[in-house]
């Protein structure tokens, strides 16, 4: 069996492509970056572009039997500066990839969206799939128009995609010098003796989802044969000053905190409800927030790496 991981070089991308190699599959990585070198890369076929480049799909795409979609060019911080560059790049590139599966007779397809940034502000909590969708960033909008489509080519019964929202992942391999994964970007603060900015008064709820929760929950559903939507979270809620004791508490470090006005397209509150995970695909997450937040920071205490990388 062989699986195709679009964006296989990120923090999620490359666990993923870790686990399947494990898990037996012959992998083969798109990504337009090259291969970081914290990841043991043998026996994969890693090829730089993407997806906008259509004349390499259909060599990618060849004896693949599944394909996982992970890359965005865009976070949601960045997305709304240029909306128009989001759409051509995502969503065009999203679009590319279906025209090519379709082309090639290859029906299994991924895909990561977001379970932050779709439902927008919420009307419940915990939130269900069956949530209205209304996306307050560009990156939202985007990730939910991708959805669309892989549901309209579902109808017409042309793939079997299989959507997951996750909720906020962490964990070891995650760059503290991004735009996002408040978890890794505190930690590295910590690690430098630095202090952190916070958006707002540190109240905002978030569901965070250690890596390798959402690594099991994706490869195993993604080997699978379930379509449609499902949340891949913690089913918990923790507030970012929460998330700031925990990380004094685990490292030691003061950690000051200096908070600045919030930003109009930071959600107040959301928690994933994983009811549907749960009774669907007999997953449940594994690791609790305090020990996922020690084993991250053990990890980076005896890393190098500090270059960021998209999830």
């Amino acid at each position: 069996m062989r699986a195709l991981v679009i964006g296989g070089n990120g923090f999620i991308g490359s666990s993923l492509v870790e686990r399947l190699r494990a898990m037996g599959y012959r992998t083969r990585v798109l990504d337009p970056s090259p291969a970081r070198a914290d990841v043991d890369w043998r026996g994969v076929d890693y090829v730089i572009g993407d997806l906008l480049d259509k004349s390499l799909l259909p060599s990618l795409i060849d004896g693949v039997d599944l394909v996982f979609h992970l890359a965005s060019s865009t976070v949601p911080s960045t997305s709304n500066m240029d909306p128009v560059a989001d759409v051509q790049t995502n969503l065009v590139g999203a679009v590319n990839l279906c025209a090519a599966m379709i082309a090639a007779g290859q029906r299994r397809l991924v895909y990561f969206s977001s379970g932050g940034t779709v439902y927008g502000d919420p009307q419940q909590q915990p939130v269900p799939e069956t949530h209205p969708l209304h996306p307050i960033s560009s990156y939202g909008v985007v990730k939910v128009a991708i959805e669309n489509y892989l549901l309209m080519y579902k109808q017409l019964g042309n793939l079997d995609p299989l959507i997951l929202r996750p909720s906020n992942p962490y964990g070891p391999r995650q760059s503290g010098a991004g735009l996002q994964g408040v978890i890794a970007a505190f930690l590295g603060r910590a690690r430098l003796g630095e202090g952190v900015r916070i958006w707002g008064d540190g109240e905002i709820i978030r569901d965070y989802l250690y890596i390798d929760d959402l690594i099991d929950f994706a490869a195993t559903a993604g080997t699978g044969n379930k379509n449609g939507l499902v949340n891949v979270g913690s089913g918990q809620g923790h507030t970012l000053n929460q998330i700031v004791e925990l990380v004094r508490e685990v490292t030691g470090a003061e950690l000051p905190v200096e908070y600045a006005p919030r930003r109009a397209y930071d959600v107040a509150e959301i928690v994933l409800d994983i009811s549907c995970a749960k009774k669907e695909f007999d997953w449940y997450p594994a690791m609790e927030l305090s020990a996922g937040i020690h084993a991250t920071w053990q990890r980076l205490l005896h890393s190098s790496d500090s270059v960021d990388r998209s999830s």
